[in-house]
C-alpha cells in the first residue's frame, strides 16, 4: 500500500478518535449539570416536607396554646358564675363557658387532623433524607469519575493531536489537503473502504477497471461519487488464516 494511502487511513482512525473524546468532553458537564439538578430538585423537595411538617407543628403548637387559654378562661367563668347573683347572669356566664368548650372541642379535632396529617410527612423527610445522603454520594462520586475522566481524555487528545501532526507533516500536501477538503465536505469522513466493489460511504458500485485500480492501493484514489479516499483491503481465506497460526507443539 502506497504510503500516502497508510496514513490517509490512519488520519481517518486518528480524527474519529479524536471526534469522540471532544464529544464525551463536552458531554461530560452537560452529565454534571444534569445530575445536580436532579439532586437540587430533591432538595426542594425534601426542603417543602419540612416546611410542611414545621407549619403542622407550629399549628398544633398554637391549638395547644388556644386549648390552654380557653380552660383558663373557663376556670375563672366558672369561679365567677359561682357569684352569680342573678338566672340571667348565671346563663350569662354558663354561655361563655360552653362557648371556650367548644373552642376547646374544635382545637382538639384539629389537633387530631394535623396529627394524623404529620405521619407521613414526618415519615415522607425521614425517606427523603436518607435518600439524599446516598444521592450525594452518589453525585459526588459521579462527578469525581467525569473529571478524572475528563483529565484522561484530555491528555489522550494531546497525545492524538501529536501524533496527526506527526502524520501530516508524513503525508504530500497535496493529499493531506485534498483529505482535510473532503473531511470538511462529508462530515468528518474522508477515507472510505471499498467493499463488494462498492464505495462503503455513499454505496456506489465501482467500474470495473476502476474496481481493479482501487485493488492494488498503490496509488490515492478517490470515488467518483461521492470524492473520498478509497482503500481496499484483501479478504483473509480460511487457508491463509490457517497458514498464519502457529503449529501447534510437536506437530510435524
Amino acid at each position: 500500500m502506497v504510503a500516502d494511502l497508510k496514513l490517509a487511513i490512519h488520519l481517518q482512525e486518528l480524527d474519529n478518535r479524536i471526534r469522540d473524546l471532544q464529544l464525551e468532553v463536552a458531554g461530560l458537564p452537560k452529565h454534571i449539570a444534569e445530575i445536580e439538578r436532579t439532586l437540587e430538585s430533591h432538595v426542594r423537595k425534601l426542603e417543602a416536607d419540612r416546611a410542611a411538617l414545621a407549619a403542622n407543628q407550629r399549628e398544633r403548637k398554637k391549638l395547644d396554646d388556644d386549648i390552654k387559654v380557653h380552660e383558663q378562661k373557663a376556670s375563672k367563668l366558672k369561679d365567677q358564675m359561682m357569684e352569680a347573683r342573678t338566672n340571667e347572669q348565671y346563663r350569662a356566664f354558663q354561655k361563655e363557658i360552653e362557648y371556650c368548650q367548644q373552642g376547646i372541642r374544635k382545637a382538639e379535632d384539629r389537633i387530631l387532623d394535623l396529627m394524623s396529617e404529620s405521619e407521613p410527612l414526618e415519615q415522607n423527610v425521614m425517606t427523603a433524607e436518607a435518600a439524599l445522603t446516598e444521592e450525594k454520594k452518589r453525585v459526588e462520586a459521579e462527578k469525581q469519575e467525569a473529571r478524572s475522566r475528563t483529565a484522561a481524555d484530555q491528555k489522550e487528545l494531546e497525545e492524538l493531536r501529536g501524533e496527526r501532526e506527526q502524520a501530516v507533516t508524513s503525508m504530500s500536501p497535496a493529499v493531506y489537503a485534498a483529505y482535510e477538503r473532503i473531511r470538511v465536505k462529508r462530515q468528518g469522513r474522508a477515507v472510505a473502504e471499498v467493499v463488494d466493489g462498492r464505495c462503503s460511504a455513499c454505496h456506489i458500485s465501482l467500474r470495473p477497471q476502476f474496481f481493479q485500480d482501487v485493488k492494488s492501493n498503490e496509488t490515492v484514489m478517490y470515488c467518483e461519487s461521492c470524492g473520498r479516499i478509497l482503500y481496499y483491503t484483501s479478504p483473509v481465506t480460511v487457508a491463509e488464516d490457517l497458514a498464519s497460526q502457529p503449529s501447534p507443539a510437536g506437530g510435524a
